[in-house]
Formats: C-alpha cells, sequence, structure tokens
C-alpha cells in the first residue's frame, strides 16, 4: 500500500482525527495495513497481545468464549475505531476474539512501538484516556442493567446503547448500521433468544421500533427511555 494511502486511512481514525500530517510520520512508518475478508478472525482469544488495530473500513465482530464454551458478543466496532482497548497497560493475551463481519481495511500497529510513541506525544495519551474512560462507562452501564434492571427493560437499555454504538439519526429515529439477529442481540445480555424475539414483537406492536427492507432496526430511542419509566 502507497504511503498516501496509509496517511489517508489513519487520518479518518478517531484517535489521529487532528494530528497534522508531520505529527502523523512517526505512527505511519510502523503502520502497516491490511485487507481482511469476510468470516476471518483479525485475532483469536489468548493470542498473545502484541498488536492493536484501527478500522478505516468494515466492521469488526468482538466476542468472547466462557469455560462452558457459550459464546457472548461484546460489540461490533466500526469504522474509525480502534481495539482492543485492553492492548494497552497490561500483558498477555487478547481477551477476545475479533472477527471480520464484512470485508475490512486495517491499520496494524505493535503495541510497545505504539507506547513509545504515546510517551512522544501525550495529547495522544489524553485521547486515549479518554476513550478508555468512555469504555468505562459504558461498562459500568451493562452491569448496572443487569443488576437494577429486568429482562425487559435490559433488552430496551441494549437497544438504547446500539443506537449510539452502531446507529445513524434519521430524522427522529435512529437506524441501526449493522443487522443484528436475535441471537447475537441474546448473547449481548446474557438472555435467550426466544426472550429477545418476544420482547422485540412486543416493541414493534408499539411501534417503538420497526425494520426496513434490509431488516436494519429503526428505532424511536425516545419512546424506549420513556418505556423505561413505566
Amino acid at each position: 500500500m502507497k504511503h498516501e494511502d496509509i496517511v489517508k486511512r489513519l487520518s479518518v481514525v478517531s484517535i489521529f482525527k487532528e494530528l497534522s500530517t508531520d505529527e502523523l510520520g512517526p505512527i505511519i512508518k510502523i503502520a502497516q495495513a491490511r485487507y481482511y475478508r469476510s468470516k476471518m478472525y483479525v485475532f483469536m482469544q489468548d493470542d498473545p497481545l502484541d498488536r492493536v488495530f484501527f478500522i478505516h473500513s468494515g466492521k469488526v465482530k468482538i466476542n468472547k468464549t466462557d469455560f462452558s464454551g457459550k459464546e457472548q458478543l461484546i460489540s461490533v466496532l466500526e469504522a474509525g475505531e480502534m481495539f482492543p482497548l485492553a492492548g494497552f497497560f497490561r500483558q498477555g493475551s487478547y481477551p477476545a476474539h475479533a472477527e471480520i463481519m464484512e470485508e475490512a481495511n486495517l491499520i496494524v500497529i505493535p503495541i510497545d512501538k505504539f507506547e513509545e510513541i504515546l510517551i512522544t506525544y501525550p495529547e495522544l495519551c489524553v485521547k486515549l484516556f479518554k476513550m478508555l474512560g468512555e469504555k468505562i462507562v459504558d461498562l459500568q452501564g451493562r452491569l448496572e442493567a443487569q443488576v437494577l434492571h429486568n429482562t425487559y427493560e435490559q433488552i430496551i437499555l441494549l437497544l438504547i446503547r446500539l443506537c449510539k454504538s452502531n446507529g445513524d439519526r434519521e430524522n427522529d429515529q435512529f437506524k441501526l448500521t449493522t443487522q443484528f439477529t436475535n441471537r447475537e442481540l441474546a448473547n449481548m445480555i446474557g438472555t435467550s433468544r426466544e426472550t429477545v424475539s418476544r420482547t422485540i414483537n412486543q416493541l414493534k406492536k408499539k411501534e417503538y421500533i420497526s425494520q426496513d427492507e434490509e431488516g436494519l432496526y429503526l428505532i424511536d430511542r425516545e419512546a424506549l427511555q420513556q418505556e423505561l419509566f413505566y
């Protein structure tokens, strides 16, 4: 890949957006661009953790397997995002699987080299800490949902969260940019596919959510938020 292509791709990643071409220079020197086809694995859970990835295009599914072999979908990452955030401030192995959902172009950077650059450019550290802070808030919200809310409310909270992480606003609704199956939604909160299906049907009858021709969810986020208080 040409130097100009790597510059273009790195410049749209959220953590690098405000850097000048000169500031991007040291990062470009250690970066590699890689293309992945759908269904390929970027890394597997427990592989040695030695690289971080930045998404230029495509989507990446992060899922984790527990001791019983059950899979839990953690998140779906899109263009501009970095993973795994757990790659910093720890050593060992990748905490989850990363699978390509749609053909993707990724920027790959060795962790040890990137940490050296973080020391040189404190503004990158600030951005990274901000991303980590947002991740912590998200995880706290998930834990709170499991402790304080019943399954019906957990599903509503999940849909609201997906509006932010995987949705685009269209007039008074949010359109999810990823087509989630009921099983995938169930795996994200540890419930059954049947429970999610029943809840989705209830919310459709109330006209809080619908689906377009491609099967993507259209969500009235405000209506779902009000539903939590009834």
